[in-house]
């Protein structure tokens, strides 16, 4: 006989416990993804994370191909075309008429699983156009308006809807189809309806998220989208933190967590990168990139990217209103000079506004203004100009090098005999402010998909930033905007293209183009990782480790 103590006894009732009950739970396995820091100069310009409101450099680098996707994806570690997205595939109905079919098993980041009316509403007047109105034609009955009926109407920011027109200028509606096919109805003919599709600010948003969200900005700060990251955590001008999306239909994301935290120093963000504080510093310029890469562990990475700086002109100053005025202001620039100094050479002065990815629309015979200090002191002439200041408002390097090429281009415009000075500014909204003192500003356009109807058109044109903004304007050329918005006929395209370039860069100069932009980033060798040939940054599958 064998006497149990209490104590025996619990402990064998223990075991026994553990022996029969163990078994029928599985033990967590710990997430040994890694989680990196990224420092960025700037997060966001607005303080959302909606791609409507944040047209921007800064933010195409935090919101793709991280958060936001579109029916049609880019192809970002390539050579930037078109890829299937959120839809599979797509066909031309006709020359208006676009169909998508809706990609299976894609799930929101709060579980939803994407339909076509997330994809109807994320092109809705209640998201993305408010009380604007198709350039032609009338907006659609579509079927997901009866989806829409007796749900609450958010206040959209003004700047929304401009920016869906400018995207969208003659987009009746989407009309859903069945579960997983749409349609895109266009008023006029638009041969770039899948760029359109493609290009930033066409991104899919959850439904359900945008109708539980008390206000636009309480949804625009942690928006529920597709992407292989999710919000965790925003502070306007401090950090944005993303988690993983494990039910990611592109695979399990490689990273558990991204921290992109705003350093606006360069120095603050080389040495956080070489102290092991971040493990990706951008924006870096290509002054600094040869300290970096004396530590034989870190290199930059980078190249040139489908963006262009330039300087807008705004031509209802005093000083600007006559465009000989601008044109000698284009002729004193040596921008040759400005990419040796400060570039190392390391980028290019472009062929004007446009990039040889156009395909058969690129003017392989256009050049920018040539570069003729005595041209610019005649038309100086000509144009009686008495020396008043024209005020140039420039950001605190929100572009790589914007201040030291700002002072660069004060210098060259001194010798020609032209007095400008430099204004700095702390944000956008003052860049942009309308009063006597806005005159010139320092700027960037990008392509965000291969036809001039994505740069000269989107920025210039009458639906353009440049035009809402109400800076600069031509009836001409907003007639030939016209055109390559709406002829499906090549030849008549590229008439209209090279008249635009013609008008907005030598004879009613809109802008002036200076160099191709580059983007670089320093990371530690260990980390294997691609730079886009975009802000982008792309932390998917395939590419790390």
């Amino acid at each position: 006989m064998v006497l149990l103590t209490r104590r025996h006894a619990l402990g064998l009732a223990a075991g026994s416990a553990a022996t029969l009950i163990l078994p029928r739970f599985s033990i967590a396995q710990a997430d040994n993804r890694p989680s990196i820091t990224v420092a960025v100069q700037k997060i966001t310009n607005n303080g959302t994370l909606d791609t409507l409101f944040e047209q921007s450099n800064v933010g195409e680098r935090v919101f793709f191909s991280h958060l936001w996707e579109g029916l049609i994806g880019r192809d970002w570690l390539g050579a930037q075309g078109l890829l299937p997205g959120l839809a599979s595939e797509w066909k031309r109905i006709d020359d208006k008429t676009l169909e998508l079919t809706l990609r299976e098993g894609v799930k929101f980041h709060n579980g939803d699983e994407l339909t076509a009316e997330d994809v109807a509403f994320s092109f809705s007047a209640e998201r993305m156009f408010g009380d604007t109105q198709p350039a032609s034609g009338k907006t659609i009955d579509v079927k997901v308006q009866t989806v829409a009926a007796g749900r609450t109407t958010k206040e959209l920011p003004p700047i929304v809807p401009a920016v869906g027109r400018r995207i969208w200028p003659s987009l009746l509606g989407v009309e859903v189809v069945d579960k997983r096919t749409v349609r895109f109805h266009n008023g006029t003919p638009d041969v770039t309806m899948e760029g359109r599709i493609f290009r930033f600010g066409s991104q899919i948003m959850n439904r359900r998220a945008w109708d539980e969200a008390a206000t636009y900005l309480d949804w625009a700060k942690k928006p529920i989208t597709t992407g292989p990251y999710m919000v965790a955590d925003f502070k306007p001008d401090v950090s944005l933190t993303l988690v993983a999306h494990d039910e990611y239909w592109g695979g399990r994301p490689p990273l558990k967590e991204i921290r992109f935290v705003e350093v606006p120093e360069v120095s603050s963000r080389v040495n956080g990168l070489l102290s092991g504080e971040y493990q990706f510093a951008c924006d870096i310029p290509p002054d600094q990139i040869e300290g970096i890469e004396a530590n034989s562990a870190f290199e930059v990475t980078g190249s040139t990217i489908l963006n262009h700086r330039i300087t807008a002109y705004d031509m209802h100053h005093p000083q600007l209103a006559n465009p000989l005025v601008r044109r000698a202001l284009s002729h004193a620039i040596d921008r040759q000079a400005i990419v040796d100094a400060l570039w190392g050479g390391r980028t290019r002065v472009p062929q004007g506004l446009q990039w040889d990815f156009y395909g058969d629309m690129f003017q392989a015979d256009w050049q920018v203004p040539e570069y003729n200090p005595e041209l610019a002191r005649e038309l100086l002439k000509q144009a009686n100009y008495k020396g008043d200041a024209i005020p140039y408002r420039v950001l605190n390097n929100y572009y790589t090098n914007q201040v030291a090429t700002a002072q660069v281009q004060v210098e060259m415009w001194k010798q020609a005999g032209i007095n400008v000075e430099i204004q700095m500014k702390e944000n956008w909204a003052q860049v942009n402010e309308r009063n006597d003192t806005r005159g010139m500003r320092g700027w960037s356009n990008s392509a965000s998909f291969n036809d001039p109807v994505s740069s000269i058109v989107t920025q210039h044109g009458p639906n353009g930033e440049q035009q809402q903004l109400g800076e600069w304007t031509n009836k001409e050329a907003n007639e030939m905007a016209v055109i390559l918005e709406t002829s499906t006929d090549k030849d008549l395209r590229r008439k209209a293209f090279r008249r635009m370039l013609e008008i907005c860069e030598r004879e009613d100069p809109a802008y002036d183009v200076l160099h191709q932009n580059a983007t670089f980033t320093a990371k530690p060798k260990s980390i294997k990782w691609k730079a886009a040939s975009a802000f982008a940054m792309d932390f998917r599958q395939g590419n790390w480790g």
